[in-house]
C-alpha cells in the first residue's frame, strides 16, 4: 500500500514537472531566449566572475581573424538603464599599445571557450585597453520584424524620420536648419565613457566636405576619418564569421563613404554585430558588407581602424540599442547617383557614379557630402565664384523635379540648397511614401562674379490713366562690368480705380519673396502632387532674373486650395466664403510681371509709386 502510494505521488509530481516546463525558463537560460540559448555555446552574465581569462577575436589588419587576450574585471548591473556590463581589460600586447580601438564594436568575447558578449564601449583617453562588453543575451534579443510590401516581404525602408512644417509656403532656406537640428546628441556618457565609435571611412571626397559630414555623424557616435576605397579581387570573397570586419556602405562607387565595426555572431543567414546600436530607431534597410582592414592607428585621444568594405552580401534590418541585425542574401535599396562637375582649373568635365542609401535622416545629408566632395575634388572655390548647375529627380510614380540655376559668390551653399532640400522633403513628406529612383546633376564652376545692383530706375511719367501706357528705365550695375540699361512697358488695365499703386523692381529673392505673400497657395502642399509641382515652382525661379511688378487691386476673385478664381462672380464668392467650409479662401491680387534673364543676379531692389488718376 505504502509502495502504491509512493508511485502515485511521483506520477504526479513527474506531470506537475511536465506540464509547467512550458511556463518556467530552464536553469540558466536567459529569460524570452529558450528557443535560441544553447548553454555550450554560450555563457550567461550570472556565470560570468571577476579574474577569468577570456578573449576576444577582430581583424586588425586584412581579412583574418585574429585572438586577443582580456582579463574578466567585473559584472556591473545598470550600467546604463535597462543594461548590465562586463567590464575586461585587455592583456595582448597590440591592445595594450592602442588601448580602445573604434571598429571594435562587435568583436565577439569568449569565457571558458564560450560566448559572452561583444566589446561595446570604452573610455576616452583611457590608459588601459578597458572595454566594456554588451552580454549576448542582450543581443540574441534583438528582434526581426518584417512588414509586407508589394513584392515581397522586406523591411521598412528606413525607420522615423524628420518632421518639417508642410502647413506654410515651402522655405528652402530653412530645410538645411531643420535637418541639422534632427541629427541626435552625441551617445557620450560622463567620465567620458561612451559607446566605442565607429568609424566613418571616406575616399575620394575632400576635407572640407569630410569636415561637413563630421558634423552630421559626429553627433551620431561616429568619427569621420579618410581612407582607401578601392578593393583588391582577392578579398572580395570574404565570409562572415564571428570577429570578422562588418562594414555598412552608405556611399558606394566613385565615392565612397563606409561604417567600420565587427560581427558578434552568424546563426544561419542572421549576421549580428557592434554590440551597440547604429541609429538605434527598430527597423532599418541598410547594406551589409565584409570589408578589409588597411591598418589600426593608434592614438592617445582614440584608436581606430582603417579600413574598406569588400562586397555587399546582405542588409542590416534591424537597429537597435544592443546590437545591429542583418540578413544574408537581402538587398537594402540604394539611390543611384550621377554628378558631372566642370571647373575652371580642370582640363576636362568629371563625372561621379555612385550609390547612396536609402534613408530619410542621413540620405540628404549624405547627398550634400557627395555634391560637395565631387565640386570641390580640384580644390576649394575661388573668392569670386559662379556656379552654373542643373539637376534632375526622377521619382517611381510620380512627376520629376528639375531645376537649373546660378549661383555667384555663395559657394556651394545655393547647389545644395536646391538639391538637397527637395529631397528631404520629398522623403520626410507626410502624404505618402515616395521613392526616389536616380539623382543626376550637373556643375560648372567659373572664376568670376556676376552680382549686380539697380543702378537708377526711372518712369516715362509718373501720373497715368487708366488704359494708359507707362515705360520703365531700370539700369543695374554689375561687379567689375558695364552697366546695362532695361526698358519695361506696362498697360495699365482699363478698370484700375484711381489710386497710388508700387511698382517693385528686384532681383529672384525679393521675387520670390512677393510671390509666396502674394499666392501662397502655389507654394502650399495639400499632398504629394501639389508638393512637387510647388517644389518645381520655386525652383523654375531664375536667379539671374530682373522682375518689374506692377501691384494693383484685387480683381475681384478668390484663391483656394490649388485653384485660382480671378474672375469669379461676387454671388459665387459669396457661396465659397460660408464660414462652415474648411478650405481657406483669399482673394486673389492683382499684378502685372515683366521679366528678363540678365546674366546677372541682382541683390537689391526698388520700389517706385505710380498714380493712377480718373
Amino acid at each position: 500500500m505504502i509502495q502504491c502510494f509512493a508511485k502515485f505521488i511521483a506520477v504526479i509530481l513527474l506531470c506537475s514537472a511536465y506540464c509547467g516546463a512550458g511556463e518556467q525558463p530552464q536553469a540558466g537560460i536567459p529569460k524570452g531566449l529558450e528557443h535560441v540559448w544553447d548553454p555550450a555555446r554560450y555563457i550567461s552574465i550570472d556565470e560570468v566572475k571577476p579574474g577569468m581569462d577570456a578573449y576576444c577575436l577582430t581583424v586588425f589588419k586584412g581579412s583574418e581573424v585574429e585572438k586577443f587576450g582580456l582579463e574578466v574585471l567585473s559584472v556591473v548591473r545598470d550600467v546604463m538603464p535597462g543594461r548590465d556590463a562586463i567590464l575586461v581589460r585587455g592583456t595582448d600586447e597590440r591592445f595594450i599599445h592602442t588601448g580602445p580601438v573604434a571598429g571594435c564594436s562587435g568583436s565577439p568575447v569568449y569565457i571558458n571557450g564560450r560566448l559572452a558578449g561583444a566589446l561595446a564601449f570604452g573610455w576616452t583617453f583611457s590608459k588601459d585597453p578597458l572595454y566594456g562588453v554588451t552580454p549576448i543575451a542582450e543581443m540574441l534579443r534583438v528582434s526581426n520584424p518584417v512588414h509586407q510590401k508589394e513584392g515581397g516581404i522586406r523591411p521598412l525602408a528606413d525607420g522615423p524620420g524628420i518632421t518639417f512644417d508642410f502647413s506654410g509656403p515651402i522655405n528652402l532656406s530653412q530645410v538645411e536648419k531643420k535637418l541639422l537640428a534632427a541629427i541626435p546628441s552625441s551617445r557620450q556618457y560622463s567620465g567620458g565613457m561612451g559607446l566605442l565609435a565607429c568609424p566613418v571611412v571616406v575616399s575620394g571626397i575632400s576635407d572640407s566636405a569630410r569636415e561637413d559630414l563630421e558634423g552630421t555623424l559626429g553627433p551620431l557616435g561616429m568619427e569621420v576619418i579618410s581612407g582607401g576605397g578601392g578593393v583588391n579581387a582577392d578579398v572580395c570573397d570574404i565570409n562572415f564569421v564571428p570577429g570578422a570586419c562588418l562594414t555598412v556602405p552608405l556611399v558606394t562607387g566613385d565615392i565612397t563613404i563606409n561604417i567600420v565595426g565587427t560581427a558578434t555572431e552568424v546563426r544561419g543567414d542572421d549576421v549580428y554585430g557592434f554590440g551597440h546600436a547604429y541609429l538605434g530607431y527598430g527597423l532599418v534597410d541598410l547594406p551589409m558588407a565584409t570589408g578589409q582592414v588597411h591598418t589600426v592607428v593608434s592614438s592617445m585621444m582614440r584608436s581606430f581602424k582603417i579600413a574598406t568594405s569588400t562586397k555587399i552580401v546582405g542588409a542590416l534590418t534591424i537597429d537597435e540599442s544592443a546590437a545591429v541585425r542583418g540578413k544574408l542574401g537581402a538587398e537594402a535599396i540604394m539611390v543611384p547617383l550621377k554628378i558631372r562637375v566642370s571647373r575652371y582649373n580642370d582640363s576636362h568635365a568629371r563625372e561621379y557614379n555612385c550609390r547612396v542609401i536609402n534613408n530619410r535622416l542621413l540620405t540628404p545629408r549624405l547627398l550634400q557630402a557627395v555634391i560637395s566632395g565631387a565640386a570641390l575634388m580640384r580644390g576649394n572655390l575661388p573668392p569670386d565664384n559662379t556656379i552654373r548647375y542643373k539637376g534632375v529627380i526622377t521619382l517611381d510614380g510620380a512627376e520629376p523635379i528639375a531645376f537649373e540655376n546660378v549661383s555667384t559668390g555663395e559657394g556651394l551653399g545655393e547647389v545644395i540648397r536646391d538639391s538637397v532640400s527637395p529631397v528631404a522633403l520629398l522623403m520626410n513628406n507626410p502624404y505618402r511614401e515616395v521613392r526616389i529612383k536616380s539623382f543626376d546633376i550637373d556643375v560648372n564652376v567659373v572664376e568670376k562674379d556676376i552680382t549686380a545692383a539697380v543702378w537708377s530706375a526711372g518712369l516715362s511719367k509718373s501720373h497715368i490713366k487708366p488704359g494708359e501706357s507707362i515705360d520703365v528705365e531700370v539700369i543695374i550695375e554689375r561687379y567689375l562690368a558695364e552697366k546695362r540699361k532695361y526698358t519695361f512697358r506696362f498697360d495699365v488695365p482699363e478698370n484700375t480705380p484711381p489710386g497710388t499703386y508700387q511698382l517693385l523692381i528686384c532681383g529672384a529673392a525679393d521675387y520670390e519673396e512677393f510671390l509666396k505673400k502674394a499666392v501662397p497657395h502655389r507654394f502650399t502642399p495639400e499632398n504629394l502632387e501639389t508638393l512637387i509641382g510647388a517644389l518645381n515652382d520655386i525652383l523654375a525661379i531664375g536667379r539671374d532674373g530682373l522682375h518689374c511688378i506692377l501691384i494693383l487691386p484685387a480683381a475681384g476673385g478668390v484663391a483656394m486650395e490649388n485653384a485660382e478664381l480671378p474672375e469669379l462672380p461676387a454671388t459665387k464668392i459669396m457661396v465659397l466664403g460660408d464660414a462652415k467650409r474648411a478650405t481657406a479662401m483669399q482673394a486673389y491680387p492683382g499684378w502685372i510681371d515683366k521679366n528678363v534673364r540678365t546674366g546677372a543676379i541682382i541683390i537689391d531692389k526698388k520700389i517706385m509709386n505710380i498714380a493712377v488718376e480718373q
